[in-house]
């Protein structure tokens, strides 16, 4: 027997031992809850309160119930004849009656669409099993290395790994958007047999789901649901500049100065890691940084912000352990001691483990931001690089872990989000302005606190430079407008190296028309990781006098495009709409447009085409129907809806405006 239970915004749900409830949660917009006994009244998900919305109608039957929410339709079926009936659930446009989506059985007999096995510790292994559509596309789910951009046909973790983002959230071209609101560690298959949801151990299953009429609307509601990214700070959308390690407040001064003798923009430098006394002091090591403050200060003259990198290591020669250790603010362990990494941090002459500190507890929030302003932030430093906060593992067992939030298996998937969430509120409580904290890893939500994501530590190769174009997309979909990559890749690359050389004129090609613009890497010669580390020479003139004149002539683009950016940022802030995006994001009725996966959209009005191929010079571009389109670097007109052959000799890569669009685009030998 099954039994309904309306009121106002939600409908539940009971069947023996399981309570289902569909509750409104924003325009066009439901949450779905199921759980054993009762529904948690805790979660550590992405959805805190709902968004404004007028009240859904919900009708009940014996066997049968509606919730009609705007253009969003949800029936609920109860099927007496099946030899193990259970309630399903289908969702369908209001408008039309079309099929979106629908639960589907995980065997005829049993189990069915939700599954739960219990571990007589009050969690469960869940399943949440929908059907399959022939030929729908899916995207989004976060960052990934598997360089696709139509998920389709995978199988893939839900787990937080450098270079691997999880943030479960995808957006279907059937015109729908979902969010799996559980963070625990587990996986979700799109297999052509149905797709498959699932957690290891969870308290309940919980998602989103959204049936707003365009991509651009389901992207609207689900920043209204998770959170909106502030707006981009104006110092931000300038160059930014980095190599593995500027050891010395001398040598990181040498390069920002010879910046302005050659009259090139710099917006950002880096301080990277093992700039500290220890990890875990959050402080400047005296010995190498003798005046940080005078530092800051000669920078801010420059017009140059100074970012440091923060790691949550903790290392057993920091002054603060003591205080981390006592007080309970270090991650725990199911099983051994509390230490999940190792690394050579200073003092030490070989690797040893170190520990991480818990950003799920309030407590530590306060503690390590407390450090952070006295050291940091008090010196004039407002950037934070928050470098290793999958939390990177070594073993790799997010389910040994133990946080205040819960157990690892649990909520191991929020680290990374409430990491950002501790500088966030540390610089709003100090009365600054929000700040881009940039993230090796994010999970629904973490764009509210203005976490910028990087693609991680990945290979300076053109494989990989083809593969960030699509992780780039799927991260933007999944509601990070804020992205980068290390412009050359992290792993190698030798600037004498002239094969090396192309690839870092195409990254940089790339790179100019992404929300952020950085350089980065571990380039040769290479040393183990430690606090010795250097790395060869990265920068912008570092490759030579032709790389080095393209280049130039890149940062100097990127300036002229800062205020079309802040544009776009704005917009994204507003309305949840990524400045780099995929085509189908403004043509969705255009079929081609969803299947592009080698070109994107920087805002509405560029159309951008990597050449990702060493030797390559010309490509197929796809311009979208229904506008037409400016060819850059030569005032050409053309129709939309149609794939033309472009020009891509070194100095340029193929790029297009809407016609009509006023933008100072002029690349390469145009300039």
């Amino acid at each position: 027997m099954v039994t309904f239970h309306p009121s106002p915004t939600t409908l539940e749900i009971r069947h023996r031992h399981e309570v289902l409830t569909i509750e409104a949660w924003g325009t066009d917009s439901v949450r779905v809850r199921a759980a054993q006994y009762r529904i948690p009244s805790e979660s550590h998900g992405a959805l805190d309160e709902p968004p404004k919305a007028d009240p859904p109608m919900i009708t009940v039957d014996d066997d049968s119930a509606r919730l009609v929410h705007g253009e969003l339709t949800v029936d609920v079926r109860f099927d007496r004849t099946a030899p193990y009936p259970d309630p399903l659930l289908t969702f369908t446009r209001t408008s039309t009656g079309a099929e979106l989506l629908t639960e589907s059985r995980e065997h005829f007999w049993m189990p069915g669409a939700r599954y739960f096995q219990g571990n007589r510790s009050g969690a469960y292994e869940i399943h949440q099993q929908f059907a399959a559509y022939p030929g729908e596309k899916l995207f989004g789910l976060g960052q990934r290395t598997h360089g696709r951009l139509d998920l389709k046909g995978l199988a893939l973790d839900l787990a937080q790994r450098n270079g691997e983002v999880s943030i479960p959230f995808v957006l279907s071209d059937r015109g729908y958007g979902l969010l799996w609101n559980v963070p625990a560690v587990g996986r979700v298959e799109f297999a052509d047999s149905g797709t498959r949801w699932v957690a290891g151990q969870a308290r309940e299953i919980d998602y989103w789901f959204t049936a707003a009429p365009t991509p651009a609307e389901i992207m609207a509601r689900y920043a209204d649901a998770t959170g909106h990214v502030p707006e981009l700070p104006d110092w931000a959308s300038g160059f930014w500049q980095s190599k593995l390690r500027y050891r010395t407040q001398d040598e990181l001064l040498a390069v920002a100065r010879e910046h302005r003798r050659r009259g090139l923009p710099l917006s950002v430098i880096v301080a990277d890691y093992f700039h500290w006394s220890a990890m875990g002091d959050y402080r400047f090591d005296p010995a190498e940084w003798p005046d940080p403050a005078a530092m800051v200060a000669e920078l801010r003259e420059l017009g140059v912000e100074l970012m440091v990198s923060i790691w949550p290591t903790v290392s057993p020669l920091s002054e603060n352990f003591a205080d981390f250790r006592d007080r309970g603010l270090l991650v725990g362990a199911d099983q051994g001691v509390e230490a999940h990494q190792t690394i050579q941090d200073k003092g030490m002459t070989t690797p040893m483990p170190v520990a991480f500190y818990d950003s799920t507890n309030p407590e530590t929030r306060d503690y390590v931001w407390e450090l952070v302003r006295r050291n940091y932030l008090d010196l004039g430093i407002r950037v934070f690089w928050l470098d290793a906060c999958e939390p990177e593992l070594n073993p790799a067992h997010p389910g040994n872990l133990a946080f205040w939030a819960g157990p690892g298996a649990e909520v191991a998937g929020v680290y990374p989000r409430d990491n950002a969430r501790m500088f966030a509120e540390g610089m709003a409580a100090a009365g600054q302005e929000p700040t881009v904290l940039l993230c090796r890893s994010a999970w629904a939500g973490a764009q509210k606190y203005g976490a910028a994501v990087w693609s991680g530590d990945i290979p300076a190769t053109w494989e990989s430079l083809r593969t960030q174009v699509r992780a780039g997309l799927n991260i933007a979909v999944a509601g990070i407008p804020w992205w980068t990559t290390d412009i050359g890749g992290f792993h190698g690359g030798d600037a004498r190296d002239p094969g090396y050389r192309e690839l870092m004129i195409r990254w940089f090609q790339y790179g100019v028309f992404c929300p952020l613009f950085r350089l980065h890497g571990d380039r040769e010669p290479r040393t183990p990781t430690s606090y010795a580390q250097t790395g060869g020479p990265n920068e912008v003139w570092s490759y030579g006098d032709e790389a080095y004149e393209i280049i130039a002539d890149l940062l100097h683009l990127r300036e002229r495009l800062r205020p079309y950016i802040h544009e776009q940022m704005r917009l994204a802030a507003e309305t949840g709409l990524p400045p780099m995006r995929p085509l189908f994001i403004d043509f969705p009725g255009d079929r081609r447009a969803w299947e592009v996966a080698d070109q994107f959209l920087f805002g509405p009005d560029i159309l951008v085409a990597p050449v990702t191929a060493p030797g390559q010079r010309s490509r197929d571009v796809y311009l979208p129907a229904g506008v037409r389109w400016v060819e850059v670097s030569t005032g050409a007109v053309l129709e939309g809806g149609s794939t033309v052959s472009a020009d891509a000799p070194l100095d340029r890569i193929p790029v297009y405006t809407r016609e009509g669009a006023e933008l100072p685009l002029h690349i390469g030998a145009a300039a």
